[in-house]
């Protein structure tokens, strides 16, 4: 009978340690959400190491790892979310340049409960100001093919295509600028490179560039006459 007590007692702790650490990916939310009252009734702000969840109490404390790299974040609950299958979390985009995937879109993540908080921390508020998303992501796409001249400043070159659509969205909205993606096959492999602006000099692309240094450090002019 001890022996079984133990041996419940054992796979009780076994349980309660896998429902503290998950492995998946993590995305961010665009800057379009900024203010916005979140599923606690908080309002959203990019600056604030926030997250959404589907089922931890608002006000605990997750620590999140980037698998790629190992950086990692401490971010408090305060919404529910992500509503997509193979995501298990939602960063504040502060967070999200912390771990360092804001150009990915997308990162192969764990999380690990570090406070579990009592639940209450957030006092819960009024809904939000939008419906959370459907299960499914949907994009309105308005593409054709150009011959663009000038320059522009290149964020980044993508494989998966919801890394190029979040990234693109995410951009259009902050900067309010033109987004051209050009089309590459590498060795077989189709890659997407993500321009954002088309400037008439390279002082006006470089002058941008300056700009966005702290946020996309990995940008470079892009001079569309040479690319074709």
């Amino acid at each position: 009978m001890k022996s079984y007590s133990l041996l419940l007692v054992l796979f009780s702790i076994s349980l309660s340690t896998l429902a503290q650490r998950q492995q998946g990916k993590a995305s961010f939310y665009a800057d379009k959400f900024e203010g916005r009252t979140t599923a606690s009734g908080e309002k959203y702000k990019h600056s604030k190491r926030t997250a959404a969840h589907k089922t931890l109490p608002f006000g605990t404390r997750v620590r999140v790892t980037n698998l790629s790299n190992q950086k990692q974040v401490e971010v408090i609950i305060n919404d529910r979310g992500p509503y997509v299958d193979d995501r298990i979390i939602d960063l504040s985009k502060s967070a999200a340049e912390e771990l360092g995937f804001v150009q990915q879109g997308l990162a192969e993540v764990t999380l690990e409960v570090i406070d579990a908080g009592d639940g209450k921390s957030v006092i819960p508020g009024p809904m939000p100001d939008v419906a959370p998303p459907e299960e499914k992501e949907f994009y309105d796409v308005e593409a054709k093919r150009m011959t663009p001249g000038g320059f522009g400043v290149q964020i980044g070159t993508y494989q998966e295509l919801v890394n190029l659509l979040r990234v693109a969205d995410n951009l259009k909205s902050s900067y309010q600028k033109k987004v051209t993606v050009q089309v590459k096959n590498v060795n077989g492999a189709k890659y997407y490179a993500l321009i954002l602006g088309g400037f008439s000099t390279r002082a006006k692309a470089e002058k941008f560039k300056e700009k966005i240094r702290n946020k996309y450090p990995d940008a470079f002019i892009a001079e569309f006459e040479r690319m074709r």
